[in-house]
Parts: structure tokens; sequence; C-alpha cells
């Protein structure tokens, strides 16, 4: 199987160094000059600095290279760029070749999953998303780790459990990809309102409190647009909740965090050299739920950071009252 990633960030090339070790796979990079690392080092000091790649693992800066040879299409690409890169890479993709998001957003404007967005540039295509609780380095590091495969295709997902399985990364399959994208984007809504807390040094009581009113808000959310609610409970919902939640390595965090400490979100993300898909998922997440008349407190607050008409101090108030109201009897 020649597998191609598009994206060289941390978790593209995360992936495409555990397909390596089976498959015959390559990375693509926009700038050459990673690609020549990888290659020539078999390291990605940017992203993975301390780990070594699999010297069996190619890159490649060229696009039609990379994608003409490919089986299987993963596209580690973010949110903001992904239906450019899939338009980019549509002429010299073969007919009958899966591809596979790593991405947990949702696209600006049109409100559509990536595999929706995969399924509208390119028709014919089977359409699957990997997701789950996956910080990369854990994973380059060899530790344990459980990941979802979610096609609506049983067949076609099994055949990519396959492709993506490897040594302590284990993966399961899932055809209720509405509920395992819709998991993966709004986790990151609620890091961000995590790491306010965290900069805001309150306990962790309250940072349980709001992980569990962000599930029930990602839940609300899934279930309106068609998931299963024990999606919601799984690997895809909860697992990457809680991961994206807790550790240090998010960057949805990160930014949450910082802007508890009072600094601004556009000095912050100046200084990041990755995306945190959360910034851009909270209006696009708050436009889904005015579709359904949804209440969604925690997310309507981090959208009025991101569109500047409150401050994360304000925000996290609001998020205060919310935990302690408890608008609806539990299990919500």
């Amino acid at each position: 199987m020649r597998v191609t990633v598009l994206g060289a960030g941390s978790w593209g090339t995360t992936v495409a160094s555990l397909t390596a070790g089976r498959h015959d796979t390559t990375v693509w990079a926009r700038d050459p000059l990673v690609a020549r690392e990888i290659n020539e080092e078999h390291t990605h000091s940017r992203y993975l600095s301390g780990h070594r790649l699999p010297k069996r693992l190619r890159a490649s800066a060229d696009l039609e290279q990379a994608v003409s040879r490919a089986d299987v299409l993963v596209m580690g690409i973010p949110s903001h760029s992904f239906r450019e890169t899939l338009e980019a890479a549509k002429p010299f993709l073969r007919a009958w070749v899966p591809v596979v998001s790593l991405t947990k957003g949702l696209e600006s404007g049109s409100m559509l999953r990536m595999t929706e967005v995969i399924r509208d540039v390119l028709p014919g295509h089977s359409a699957a998303a990997l997701t789950g609780p996956n910080l990369a380095k854990e994973i380059m590091a060899g530790n344990a780790a459980a990941s979802v495969i979610a096609t609506e295709d049983l067949d076609v997902a099994a055949a990519l459990q396959k492709v993506f399985a490897r040594g302590m990364f284990r993966v399961y399959t899932n055809h209720d990809v509405i509920g395992c994208e819709i998991g993966g984007a709004l986790k990151n809504v609620v890091a961000i309102a995590t790491g306010i807390a965290e900069g805001l040094s309150v306990g962790d009581n309250t940072r349980s409190a709001v992980i569990t009113r962000g599930l029930q808000e990602l839940t609300r959310l899934g279930v309106a647009l068609g998931a299963r609610p024990e999606t919601l409970a799984g690997l895809a919902g909860m697992g990457d909740l809680i991961a994206t939640c807790i550790s240090p390595q998010s960057r949805n965090r990160y930014v949450g965090e910082q802007l508890g400490k009072g600094r601004a979100l556009a000095e912050i993300l100046a200084e990041m050299n990755q995306v945190a898909e959360g910034i851009k998922t909270a209006p696009v997440a708050m436009a889904l739920a005015s579709r359904f008349d949804l209440e969604m407190p925690i997310a309507a607050e981090i959208a009025g950071i991101v569109d500047g008409s409150i401050s994360p101090d304000d925000a996290y108030r609001g998020l205060l009252r919310e935990v302690k109201a408890g608008h609806e009897a539990e299990p919500g």
C-alpha cells in the first residue's frame, strides 16, 4: 500500500511515521527545507524535536509527485486551507483512492465537516476521519494510544484500520462519522475554556466542571446533527476531550491558558508555529447551534473572545456562572 500524507505538521508527520512501518509512505511538505531534513536527517526539528523519524519515510515538496503515487491519501492540513489543498491535489489523484482527514475542525462559511469537504471536492471518493486522543509526541515516544477510523462504509474502515494500526497504536472502526468529527472539532473549543481556567489558577473542581459541561455541549450539537450520543462518550468524544483539556502539549489549552494570564489573542497566535483549531471552530459551532436553537454557553464565550466582544476574564466569569447555575438537570 502506498500512503501519501499531505501536511508535515506534528500530527501529519507522526501518522506518516506510523504507516511507514508497514507501507511505502510519503509525506508532503510545503517547505522544501523540511522535506530535505526528513529525507536526509530523518528528523523534523520544527515540530518533533528530539524524535527520530523512520528511515523508510520519504518526504516531498512536489504535490503532483506525492499525490499521483497514492493508494491512500491522508489530509493533515488545517481546516482553513483544507479545501484549497484538496483542489490543488485533485488533478493528480486516481479515481478510486480513499481520502482520510486528520483535521479536527469545521470549515468557516460552509460549516462543513472535513469529510463533507472531501466529498464536495472529490465526489466518488471514500471519505474517512482518523480521530481520537492522539498527542503526537507521546505516540512518537512509543506510548500506547487508541484512535478511531470513522467512515460510513465499514469495509473501507476495516481496510484503513489495517493501514494505520501499528505497534502500540490501536485503531477502532466507527460508522458514526458525524459524532466522531463533531467530537474532534468541539473539544478544541472546550480546551480553550479549560485553559483559561488554568491560566486564572482556579481549582481542579472548576476545570472538571467546565470539561463536563463542555462534553454536554458537544454531545448536544452532535446529536442535533445526527450523531449517536454513545460516540461522544467514547474515544472520539470524551477521550479526545480529556486529553486535549489536561495535556500541556495541547495547543488549544495553551491558547486558553495564555488568555487567562491576560495576554492578547493576536499576540498568542502570532508566536505559535501551529494552528489552534478551536479559535476558528467556536464561531462556526455557534452558527450551527443557531440552526437548532441550541444553548452552548461555553462555545459562546470562546466565540466572544475570538470576535473581541468580551475579554477572557469576562468569558471565564460567564463560564463560572454557567457551571454554578446548571440550567438543566444531570445528565444533560
